[in-house]
């Protein structure tokens, strides 16, 4: 007897089961939780907080599209060629985001390996950067006679406003904020490193750009940013690197008569 009335319980339970796994019907027809489930899976793979009220927009969601979908069955649309076609783009789609998804589980980047990149780009970043003011023409007769109007006490700035070819520094007076020689054509870098605070070339510098004249305004030891405050950004970085090196592998590997443009 016992038994008998265990079975017929579990017989009474098994729709509440079913039911537990489905959110709704449409047109006699489950829409599973697991839909919803994935839905917010992709959010959080975003980076985006899965709030009680995004949990509900994803149910409307799902049922919504299933409301879609059947409709366009119901066309026959699930059956034409360019569906297929279109079905097998997403299928690929899916495969390809899976397959690296999967390789950045496999493959983390440690904070040791971060911190060997950091210590590159901290040495790389060491020395002195120079904060300059410069005025751009296209000859050096307009160089030369700007630099006469400096000598005699024109003031920098508002000639580097009036007549600078340079669209992004000429609006603010020349000023090109703190930077290492490295970040200019030689020419121009050169010939700034060798200034002293408030000290303007004696001539015209020319580059590929036309003629310069330069005034040095201030310096000092390049700063860099803690470990700590950009650790994602390398470790990102070199995931990405990484990521790209496998692709490549892949892709060399594979036989195919295909030759690529890149």
């Amino acid at each position: 007897m016992k038994s008998k009335t265990l079975a017929v319980l579990a017989v009474a339970l098994l729709p509440m089961a079913v039911m537990a796994q489905n959110i709704a019907t449409v047109n006699g027809k489950a829409v599973p939780k697991a839909r919803v489930d994935l839905l917010l899976q992709q959010a959080q793979r975003a980076g985006q907080a899965v709030s009680p009220e995004m949990q509900g927009q994803a149910r409307d969601q799902v049922v919504i599209r299933e409301i879609f979908s059947q409709e366009a069955e119901k066309r026959g649309i699930g059956a034409t060629a360019e569906f297929r076609a279109q079905m097998e783009l997403a299928r690929q789609s899916i495969l390809i985001r899976e397959l690296f998804e999967d390789w950045r589980k496999k493959n983390p980047v440690t904070d040791d390996a971060a911190k060997v990149e950091y210590d590159k780009f901290k040495a790389q970043s060491a020395g002195t950067e120079y904060r300059a003011r410069h005025i751009l023409v296209e000859k050096e007769d307009e160089a030369k006679a700007l630099l006469a109007q400096l000598k005699n006490g024109a003031k920098f700035e508002d000639l580097a406003k009036a007549n600078s070819k340079d669209p992004g520094s000429g609006a603010n007076g020349g000023d090109l904020d703190f930077a290492k020689p490295e970040s200019y054509v030689p020419e121009f870098g050169q010939a700034m490193a060798k200034l002293q605070k408030g000290q303007m070339t004696e001539a015209p510098v020319k580059t590929q750009f036309g003629w310069h004249i330069i005034r040095l305004d201030d310096t000092r030891e390049a700063s860099f940013p803690a470990f700590d405050e950009v650790k994602a950004q390398i470790k990102q970085r070199i995931e990405q690197v990484s990521l790209q090196r496998y692709q490549d592998e892949l892709r060399t590997k594979a036989k195919t008569d295909y030759k690529f443009s890149q």
